[in-house]
């Protein structure tokens, strides 16, 4: 075992104060931000000054202060794509407004251009938090490394210059400066960062490795098998960037309606107007027929149909500990049909811990003695497995006696001198040492470690004085609700999870069988999972990936949605995913789910109510005379009544009942299509 090694659960946090001031900081950089925060307090401004029955010419000048703020880039871009003969939604949403302060109702128009000005802030905010976790993914890989020359010279060189077939020398707890195989040395190598394998795997001549895993106590020379541009870190940044750029074109089902709504919209309201004077009708009556049709017939409460019920569940599920990053993952979670599971830090914590003592027969010694003595040898080691150890000792009230005489070998274990007695905790390759006190004694100690290695399970030998006394057998404990989370996922989206993972198929296996998963796929790299997602949409299924580690952030990225588990998720995989489970409490996976269906159906109600209310009203200003105040007002009071029914989610009970439904989703849509 290495002495050098942290363990996961010793990560220390940034503080939240200057994090959360350097991320405020980045959102002011992006213009798209600044002007929409300007919009907002100028909305906000008008409001108060309207309430306070400040004169007309005060509010009004503050809502048209802010359509300009909000609305200049929106109309510019409408602008732009009516060039290009497309007709921006944005565009219409302006026009709208325009038109709405055109007949007095300036606080609607301005509160459109509020909606749309902060959305696409968020989205710009959004995309750069993205770029730049895949940015820093890079620095994962040391930007300089050692290379060994014919006869034993040294150079540091950078590690963009290193060719195949190099020599290079990583000294204990250094990071790997290139993708390569060992040829000389051992040590134990946290690779986590790409395979997901919750413990350092120890690495031996032949053995392969990867740029940027941080390795043991050992010295490891390394022959370069590909060039830095190849290796599997700088893979997994291409294939983030390459299946985020084709997620950002999903867009929400309400979009894909509204251009060619739009488009009706505008050639009903032209043909209104332009129609009856050609017949030599009365200017100002087709006028005011004209703009009332505008102003009823205008998506605005279409557009407040989607996105009050989707906004309400965001929060609602923010406020459970869960941070929905937009109304598209929203509405899009809730037509998922088979969710995949990574194993090391999702199913499971993430860290070892002891789960068995055994004390050998014809052994003078009790369990507690066995567990203090043996993490009285592991305390000054920093590796994963000691740490377990130590806890353990811990966890039981022991005291813990002082080491001396430390020493670490990798691949072995630590040997020290516990209160007087030499005192070896290791691998079990050393039952293979006969001399040890008894090849009976050993035996035994076989068919324990035989036995919790069948199971998945690590164990270490611990010896005393050069006699075997027991084994302690170790393994990543399972979230207590797992297995819960994962039947009530079968039930929702009416198909049985799968498991990806990087670790050893017996151990991916067996734990498997423990949460009711048999399709289980292992020993997988990070680009034979975005394999396997892309496998499973091509078979017409909607993927809904759950994980926590940068070898799972190509896969969330592949996926037509990712959901991190954030407390001990890394970087990269929080910014990838399109949610993040704040609390690591993988139970609430099921529920935001549920959510998000119960907000779509929502939507679809409101849709309805709004469609029907827009009908009406057109018919009426079509086949009779629609007075435009009665206009208005119908208009407003749909759009009022779906913002209503859509809040309703933001109640606690909507949260309560979610993850109660047990009826698989049916969907024939795609999302990254």
């Amino acid at each position: 075992m290495s002495s050098t090694l942290s363990s996961p659960a010793t990560r220390t946090a940034a503080p939240a104060g200057p994090a959360r001031a350097h991320r405020l900081g980045g959102m002011l950089t992006l213009p798209e931000v600044r002007w929409a925060a300007l919009a907002t307090a100028l909305f906000a401004v008008g409001g108060t000054s309207q309430l306070l029955d400040a004169p007309a010419a005060v509010y009004w000048a503050l809502y048209l202060a802010c359509y300009a703020a909000g609305g200049w880039e929106p109309a510019l871009a409408g602008l732009r794509a009516l060039r290009n003969r497309t007709l921006d939604v944005d565009l219409l949403m302006i026009v709208a407004a325009i038109v709405a302060a055109a007949i007095g109702q300036v606080l609607d128009g301005a509160l459109l251009i509020v909606i749309f000005s902060t959305s696409g802030a968020l989205e710009a905010f959004a995309t750069k938090r993205t770029q730049d976790s895949v940015k820093a993914l890079l620095d994962l890989a040391p930007e300089r490394a050692t290379r060994l020359l014919d006869g034993g010279a040294e150079e540091l060189v950078d590690t963009a210059d290193l060719e195949v077939g190099d020599l290079i020398l990583v000294r204990p707890g250094e990071r790997i400066g290139a993708d390569g195989h060992v040829v000389d040395g051992a040590s134990d190598v946290d690779q986590a960062t790409i395979t997901g394998e919750g413990l350092p795997v120890v690495k031996e001549p032949g053995d392969e490795v990867f740029a940027g895993t941080l390795n043991g106590t050992g010295a490891l020379q390394v022959r370069v098998a590909r060039p830095a541009e190849e290796s599997v870190v700088a893979r997994i940044v291409a294939m983030v960037d390459e299946a985020s750029a084709t997620k950002a074109t999903t867009q929400l089902f309400i979009e894909k309606v509204e251009q060619r709504y739009s488009l009706l919209m505008v050639t009903a309201t032209l043909a209104l107007f332009f129609i009856p004077l050609a017949l030599h009708g009365a200017l100002q009556p087709t006028l005011l027929r004209a703009i009332t049709f505008m102003i009823v017939a205008s998506p605005c409460a279409v557009v407040l149909a989607t996105m009050p019920p989707l906004l309400s569940a965001i929060a609602n599920a923010g406020r459970h500990g869960v941070l929905v990053k937009s109304a598209v993952v929203m509405e899009q979670l809730g037509l998922s049909d088979i969710v995949a599971f990574d194993k090391t830090g999702t199913l499971t914590e993430g860290t070892p811990r002891v789960t068995e003592v055994h004390v050998l027969p014809e052994v003078s010694i009790s369990q507690d003695q066995l567990l203090r003595l043996a993490a009285g040898a592991e305390r000054p080691s920093e590796h994963p497995l000691a740490a377990a150890i130590v806890r353990a000792a811990h966890d039981r009230g022991l005291t813990i006696p002082a080491a001396q005489d430390f020493s670490s070998a990798p691949g072995r274990g630590v040997s020290a001198t516990v209160e007087g007695l030499g005192v070896h905790v290791s691998s079990p390759t050393v039952l293979a040492d006969l001399s040890l006190g008894g090849g009976a004694i050993a035996a035994r100690a076989a068919t324990v470690v035989a036995a919790a290695q069948d199971q998945g399970r690590t164990a270490v030998v611990v010896v005393v004085d050069h006699r075997p006394v027991g084994v302690l057998v170790l393994a990543d404990r399972l979230r207590t609700d797992a297995t819960d989370t994962v039947a009530q996922l079968r039930q929702l989206t009416g198909t049985a999870p799968v498991l990806l993972t990087g670790d050893n198929a017996s151990v991916a296996r067996r734990l498997g069988t423990e949460v009711g998963i048999t399709d289980v796929r292992a020993e997988l790299l990070p680009a034979d999972k975005v394999t396997a997602v892309r496998a499973m949409q091509q078979q017409g299924s909607r993927v809904l990936l759950v994980g926590d580690g940068v070898n799972d952030a190509p896969a969330m990225a592949a996926a037509h949605l990712g959901v991190a588990i954030g407390r001990h998720g890394s970087d990269l995989a929080l910014e990838t995913a399109d949610a993040v489970i704040v609390r690591d409490e993988l139970s609430t996976v099921p529920k935001v789910v549920d959510l998000a269906r119960r907000a779509r159906k929502v939507v679809v109600a409101n849709l309805i109510t709004a469609g029907v209310v827009i009908a009406g009203l057109v018919i009426w200003d079509l086949v009779g005379t629609l007075p435009l105040p009665l206009g208005v007002a119908g208009h407003e009071g749909s759009t009022v009544i779906v913002g209503l029914n859509g809040l309703r989610l933001l109640r606690k009970a909507a949260w309560r009942r979610a993850g109660s439904s047990t009826a698989p989703v049916i969907s024939t849509a795609r999302t990254n299509e």
